[in-house]
């Protein structure tokens, strides 16, 4: 059992340090993709379940509290190219509620509270949690003179000439009786049929397909420039305050009325509420009405009424004690499985998506939904155990979806008794619908269990695995081509100039090819930019922007790779399960490319793949089956062929001296390297004898760290392992060859 799964009471000191330190690192980097990029990795309830484990291990264990607990941190840093802004008042988190009896935890803790005044009487408000991006507006004697994002609650991203275009964001404030200064806080949202429009014409430009409303609604805001925004139309409710040179009225209840006076859009769904049963009654209302209301919402909030008992009770590392966000659940809908179809991944796997009834879920249409893999069809988890009651799914089911975290829709359950009488188990194909070459369930050796997806073995023959094929040949671990990163190969491959990796060596025999499409890309980026902004201009470029002034530099880098070192090529190869470590130990033990491919292929034909494979520490079954599947691939053949004429990798020659420093240690290079790229830095150890891993663990013996150096150095520090700088390893490996 892992750190993660056990039960928190039964931890050790050294498995809770361990797991705070992960979990630390884990939040801050999901922090960073949700606030900072606006592309959340893991869904609301995996996220909140991240926290909680958080928060319960720090309660076992208060002693080892780290310094960047995620339980004090709210958001993320503000992303470069915008000005800092620091918040007066910052802006916190809200604890969160998940089931009734949350709520009336919450309650009993204010009643507990204030239970000295007898006679008290305190009310709390309820309203929608809006799902948008949170932003502060300040007034300076009611004009609008700067706005904020969140950031990371302290310093956020300035951003006022973005929220001038939103049209609920007043100027200048109505009426009178406002502070001298005061933050209006609030939600930038965009509703449901405005980010439906923007996808059409996206997809009518051939542009990007936006995820949901609130990533879009975030990026929106993030504009460079202001006309983008203003075109998103997107949309603003206020609901709070931070700095002011007075309160806008005594209670919660008043003061939002009052920014309505003012010239704000509020929520009509705020009430006020002095009963738990008033306040669930609430929830239920605006989650019945969730559906309805044309944008996004995930909660509702609950918050002491009156402002004087809100600061008596104060606050808690990072949220107000006197407020807590009931969540809602997933929300579901019932729609009926009319097709299920395959696709093929750019790794190979067979991927099955059921084709479904439109049916709308928190204002998405939901037509398709990813059925994952066979066994997860037939009702069995990824050990054989039962989801869904073992309910399998097939073609004419009537089945229940929702979207998890309100984002990705999934199958929650089967409605056996509207299945038809005809329906028949779903059969998984065996052969990949692409390339027809078999496709294939590995078995784990350790576990001796079928892995759960099957998976083409076409490998670089396969047009559907052929882009990721060609992006990993490219990157920055395998064949290092700088200025052919993800973006031209997918342009070149569309484009049919690109097929496998060997034609990436002939690019510049096309070059007028590859010019003109390098330039029909800027156009249509061009044209794009113009339509964003709402004008219906066609960008005629420039001549100047016609020339593509980094095509030499480009077929240069190419030209470059052309001697690769054997592990580089062996890794860039892609074969399955061949891992920069696996590539490194295959180059020294065969030395030659024409070695590693005689024994490659001498596997793939025999009967018995032992009796021709060299027994090599640390290759077992998983990667032997690779090599045989690979190549025993006729196709797979001719492509490596087509590449050896056009590279000629180096002979992978270690000599490790007797006297090396390094010779049998586990080393991690992190952070910014200035002498050395961290292929180059991988070599050179390797060369020297040591074993160079990704993370730092117990087992890692020195840590290599540059500038920039972060998690991996912090737990460097914590297990007490040795920590050297770029200049220090050249002086200790310099009595090395």
């Amino acid at each position: 059992m892992s750190e993660s799964q056990k039960p928190v009471d039964t931890l050790t000191v050294e498995e809770a340090t361990r797991e705070l330190a992960l979990l630390a690192t884990e939040i801050a980097e999901h922090d960073r993709r949700y606030h900072m990029e606006d592309a959340p990795t893991i869904t609301d309830a995996e996220y909140d379940a991240l926290r909680i484990r958080n928060a319960e291990i720090e309660a076992q264990f208060p002693e080892l509290v780290r310094q960047d607990s995620p339980t004090g941190s709210v958001g993320a840093p503000p992303a470069e190219g915008f000005a800092k802004v620091r918040h007066a008042v910052p802006m916190l988190s809200l604890a969160k509620a998940y089931t009734d009896q949350d709520v009336v935890d919450f309650l009993e803790r204010a009643k507990r509270f204030f239970e000295r005044d007898k006679e008290l009487d305190i009310a709390f408000t309820a309203e929608p949690k809006i799902d948008g991006l949170s932003a502060s507006l300040r007034y300076e004697n009611g004009i609008f003179v700067q706005g904020a994002t969140r950031g990371d609650g302290t310093v956020g991203e300035d951003i006022t000439t973005n929220l001038k275009t939103i049209a609920d964001i007043p100027h200048k404030l109505k009426g009178s009786g406002w502070p001298e200064v005061i933050e209006i806080r609030g939600e930038v949202y965009m509703t449901y049929a405005e980010f439906q429009a923007l996808k059409e014409r996206s997809a009518a430009m051939g542009g990007q397909d936006y995820v949901n409303p609130r990533n879009t609604a975030a990026g929106s805001l993030r504009q460079k420039d202001a006309s983008v925004t203003a075109s998103r139309n997107l949309k603003f409710f206020a609901y709070a305050w931070g700095y002011t040179t007075e309160d806008p009225a005594p209670t919660q209840f008043d003061s939002v009325q009052k920014f309505a006076e003012w010239g704000f859009k509020i929520s009509p769904l705020m009430v006020r509420a002095k009963s738990v049963d008033d306040l669930i009654a609430q929830y239920k209302l605006i989650e019945a009405q969730r559906s309805l209301l044309g944008y996004d919402i995930d909660g509702v909030v609950y918050k002491v009424d009156q402002l004087d008992l809100q600061r008596r009770w104060g606050f808690v590392t990072g949220e107000p004690r006197w407020a807590v966000a009931h969540k809602f659940p997933a929300e579901q809908a019932t729609t009926t499985v009319r097709q299920i179809d395959i696709q093929v991944g750019r790794t190979g796997t067979l991927a099955p998506v059921a084709r479904l009834d439109p049916v709308s879920v928190g204002g998405v249409t939901v037509v398709n939904v990813t059925l994952h893999n066979e066994d997860y069809i037939a009702g069995k988890d990824s050990n054989g155990l039962p989801i869904r009651d073992g309910k399998d799914i097939r073609i004419g089911d009537t089945v229940i979806i929702q979207r998890a975290g309100d984002v990705i829709p999934q199958i929650v359950d089967v409605i056996l008794e509207k299945r038809p009488a005809d329906a028949k188990p779903y059969e998984m194909r065996h052969t990949c619908p692409i390339c027809g070459s078999p496709a294939t369930r590995e078995i784990n050796e350790k576990t001796g269990k079928e892995d759960s997806r099957r998976r083409c073995t076409g490998e670089l023959i396969c047009p559907a695995q052929a882009v990721e094929a060609l992006r990993h040949f490219v990157s920055r671990g395998a064949m290092d081509i700088e200025g052919l990163g993800a973006e031209n190969i997918d342009l070149f491959f569309n484009a049919g100039l690109l097929k496998t990796a060997a034609d990436i060596f002939t690019l510049r025999d096309r070059r007028a090819e590859v010019q003109q499409t390098l330039f029909e890309k800027r156009e249509a980026q061009a044209q794009a930019r113009e339509a964003a902004k709402g004008t219906t201009r066609k960008k005629v470029l420039s001549a100047e922007e016609r020339t593509y002034e980094g095509l030499d530099k480009l077929f240069a880098a190419i030209d470059a790779r052309r001697e690769p070192e054997l592990d580089r090529f062996i890794f860039a190869l892609g074969i399955r399960h061949i891992g920069e470590t696996t590539a490194a130990v295959l180059a020294k033990t065969f030395s030659t490319v024409e070695e590693f491919i005689r024994v490659g292929n001498e596997t793939a034909a025999a009967d018995d793949p032992h009796t021709v494979f060299p027994s090599i520490n640390g290759i077992g079954d998983t990667v032997i089956g690779a090599l045989r599947d690979f190549f025993g691939n006729e196709r797979n053949d001719d492509v490596l062929d087509a590449l050896l004429q056009q590279v000629s990798p180096k002979p992978y020659i270690v000599s490790v001296s007797a006297d090396s420093q390094v010779a049998g240690k586990t080393i991690v290079f992190t952070g910014s390297l200035e002498k050395m790229s961290r292929g180059e830095a991988k070599a050179m150890a390797e060369r020297l004898g040591a074993k160079v891993a990704g993370s730092v663990s117990a087992k890692t013996d020195l840590v290599v760290a540059g500038p920039g150096a972060g998690s991996k150095l912090k737990l460097a520090s914590e297990l007490g392992i040795e920590v050297i700088d770029e200049d220090q390893w050249f002086e200790r490996v310099a009595g090395s060859s």
